[in-house]
């Protein structure tokens, strides 16, 4: 497969079921992070912020994931992220449950956050 070269194409080439899910995740992260820049990163939709990569996500088999876990997030979120945080400083989320649509607005509003620390 080849890799998409915009994120429309990436979410095209989705099960609607899947797609859903993801489009849902892509208007949060719009909502959170107007000034992002959309992009394509590792092959998976991502977000750039004054020019670094803010997060990705992406849809696999069982699940889709946000990326990256970064330790801010983690410490700032704790118990909240706990069950969807694997060791590869992945998020996790299972198809079957619905978007959790508060917490991946506040982790986004997090990762801006952390941005703007880092200026």
């Amino acid at each position: 497969m080849t890799t998409p070269a915009t994120i429309d194409a990436y979410l095209a080439a989705l099960p609607a079921e899947r797609r859903a899910v993801l489009e849902q995740v892509r208007a949060l992260v719009r909502e959170v992070a107007p000034a992002g820049e959309e992009v394509i990163s590792y092959g998976m939709p991502g977000v750039k912020l004054s020019g670094k990569l803010l997060l990705s996500y992406a849809a696999f088999a069982r699940h889709w994931s946000l990326f990256p876990a970064s330790g801010a997030v983690m410490a700032a979120m704790g118990e909240d992220l706990a069950p969807y945080f694997k060791p590869t400083a992945t998020l996790r989320f299972p198809w079957k449950e619905p978007v959790p649509a508060a917490l991946v607005r506040r982790y986004v509003e997090l990762r801006v956050a952390e941005f703007a620390a880092e200026a």
